[in-house]
Formats: C-alpha cells, structure tokens, sequence
C-alpha cells in the first residue's frame, strides 16, 4: 500500500476544482483495489487542503491589490506649473471646452465666463438671472446653463455674441445635476422623481419625458447614448439617443455623479466612496477603482489617454485609460471642477473663484517622473 508524506506527489489540479465550485469528494471505492481506493482519498484531501490554500493565496493577492491602489503616494498640487491663474468670482465652478474657448461659471456675480486659451485671458462675462448649478453643455451654436433660483431656470448663452438669449421656464432638479447635448437634442433632469426631459433646441419645449430611477440627476451623451447616473444609488441608466428608450442598467460605487467618457469607455466618479467605475460601452461590463475621494462636488474628465477627476483638497487624481490604475495624486488647495482642452487642464478653485491652467504634458511628465523614481 503506498504511503505519502506530503500532498505533492497526488496529481490533481486544484484550479479545476475552483473554477467548478465544488471539491469532488469520492463517495465510494467499488471495483477500486485496497491501494486505489486509498490513493482516491488521498487526491481528495490533497485537493481539498490546496483549494483552500489556494483560496488563501487568492485572497491574500487580491487584499494585497486593493492596499496598493491605497498606497499611491499623494503630492502636492504645487509641484505642477500653472500658466494661468485667472480670477471670475467669490466661487469659481464648472467647466466647459469648445474649439475656442474655455468656459466656466461663478458666483459673486451669477455668471459664466468666456476664457480665450491663446492669451489665457477672459474676453466676456454673461450675468445670469440665477446660479449656474448643474453644469454646462455646448451645441448648436450655444452654451446651455441650468440655473438654481426660486423657480429653476434653464439660460442659453450665445456663442459668437457672447450674450444671454433666452431663459426658458424648465430647470433642473437639484444642484449637482448635469445637461448633456446629443446631435438633435437637449437632455435634462427635471425633478427627483428621475424625469428626463428632451427639450427642442429651436423652441425650448419638452419633446419628450423618459422616467428613470428617482435620484437620478446627471445625463452624458456618448455615442447615440445618453448615460444617467443615479445619485441616490448605485448606477447608471443609459438610455437610446434617438427613441428616449431605456437601454441598460449598470452597477456603479456608491453616490455616481459626475462622467466622461474616453478609451471605449463610460466613466463615473462615484461620491459615496470617492471611487471611478469604468463601464466598457460595448459590453456594459463595470470596473472600480478606488480613489479615496469621497464627498460632495468633484468633477471627472478625458484627456491625454487619461482620466482625470478632482475634488476640494484632492485637485487632481490621474487614472490610466487602459488599464484603469490609479496613477498619481496630487493634495492641497483647490480643485472641484475641471476640464480638459487646448494641451491643458483647466481646473477651478471652487473657494477662491479662479480657474488655473496646468499643461497636459507637464502633469502627466511629473507623474511619469515620479513613477520611474
């Protein structure tokens, strides 16, 4: 009868045994020799013991994954060179990129602000009857500005006269809320109840209502889609550009808010946990990445092949397109809005009422510097 004073000489393969969900146990020995009936036992309890050092090890690595998501070491925003700094009001919020121009909203006074990012100068101020609270979308020929005030508003601002054109009577639902512009429409919360409207850009009148999740405030178009995330929960709602129907529903962290999209992909910055959920657009396959930003505010955008989010305090964290690794941190003052455009970040200062400019290359150079260090 053969003996065995350790598990590597039984052959079996406890992969197997995991993928399958369950560890064989041999229930019987008939027909078996003495010896074979032994050896069966013996593979058995090899395997099971392997399957849960195995299990052990796996749980181990992937501890060990999540700590080092968590180990990114932050530094301080002041090591990035600003080209710019450009003061708009007592708070400075929301940002906006078209081909020539960067536009961002204020309070003190209730405005937005046109930037030109050849001279880094502001070239126009637009009053607003409100506070730009929800956002900033562009198209067809404007800037759309959901505004909070005792009855919430909804201001379109010219583009080439740099002037207020209309007011029209829908508005958001909530501060934090978000617009979005598809080829043929606007697209806008308006109320807790998860209504979203989409609204003729000529006549300013709802075409059409969609009824999402109630605490859904955010819509993003990408793609023939408009992606709405659900504040009050844990997911996004993508909804058909052109019939207003719903799609999908897709799991995210906690609290999504904010999104962008880049590299195949729709990204939400998620405030219950300050994580990012990566949701690959052609599979709705759903990926997070801890960030350890959580709270209110923040903002998330695409350049450069990177994603980059910022809250108050935390600027700016940059994530890797592809691989969806959390790449550099940088901590001090400032942050809460931004956007990418012109070879630069453009990023706020929500409390001090400015707006900054970094080059692209210049962050992303520091962050490859300190990598290779």
């Amino acid at each position: 009868m053969p003996e065995f004073s350790d598990c590597r000489r039984a052959a079996f393969h406890p992969f197997s045994y995991l993928a399958a969900g369950t560890v064989p146990r041999p229930s019987r020995c008939s027909g078996d020799s003495p010896e074979g009936c032994v050896l069966k036992r013996m593979r058995f309890r090899c395997a099971a013991r392997a399957t849960i050092a195995t299990l052990i090890v796996l749980s181990n690595a992937r501890a060990g994954a999540a700590d080092a998501v968590n180990s990114v070491d932050r530094r301080s925003i002041g090591e990035l060179n600003r080209t710019a700094v450009i003061h708009l009001g007592k708070t400075a919020d929301w940002v906006s990129i078209t081909p020539d121009a960067v536009w961002v909203g204020s309070t003190g006074p209730f405005a937005v602000h046109r930037i030109d990012p050849k001279t880094n100068r502001r070239v126009a101020s637009v009053r607003l009857p409100g506070e730009p609270c929800a956002g900033l979308a562009v198209g067809f020929g404007s800037l759309w500005v959901p505004l909070c005030s005792a009855i919430p508003r909804l201001a379109k601002v010219d583009l080439m006269s740099n002037q207020l054109i209309s007011v029209l009577k829908t508005g958001p639902a909530a501060a934090e809320g978000g617009i979005a512009a598809s080829p043929d429409n606007i697209w806008l919360v308006i109320d807790k109840e998860g209504s979203l409207a989409r609204i003729d850009p000529d006549t300013g009148t709802v075409r059409q209502v969609t009824h999402l999740p109630a605490g859904s405030y955010n819509p993003f178009y990408n793609d023939g889609q408009i992606w709405v995330t659900r504040a009050d929960g844990s997911e996004v709602t993508s909804v058909d550009a052109s019939s207003g129907t719903i799609l999908a529903t897709v799991p995210t962290g906690p609290g999504p808010r904010f999104l962008t999209a880049g590299d195949g992909a729709v990204w939400t910055l998620n405030q219950g946990d300050g994580s990012v959920t990566r949701i690959k657009t052609s599979t709705k396959q759903a990926t997070t990445i801890a960030l350890r930003i959580p709270g209110k505010g923040g903002d998330i955008s695409f350049g450069g092949g990177m994603i980059w989010a910022t809250v108050w305090k935390v600027p700016l964290s940059l994530v890797d397109g592809v691989t969806a690794t959390l790449l550099c941190q940088w901590e001090g003052p400032g942050g809460d809005s931004l956007g990418i455009g012109h070879g630069a970040i453009w990023l706020t200062d929500y409390h001090a009422g400015t707006i900054s400019r970094i080059e692209l290359e210049d962050a992303i150079g520091h962050c490859k510097q300190r990598s290779i260090q």
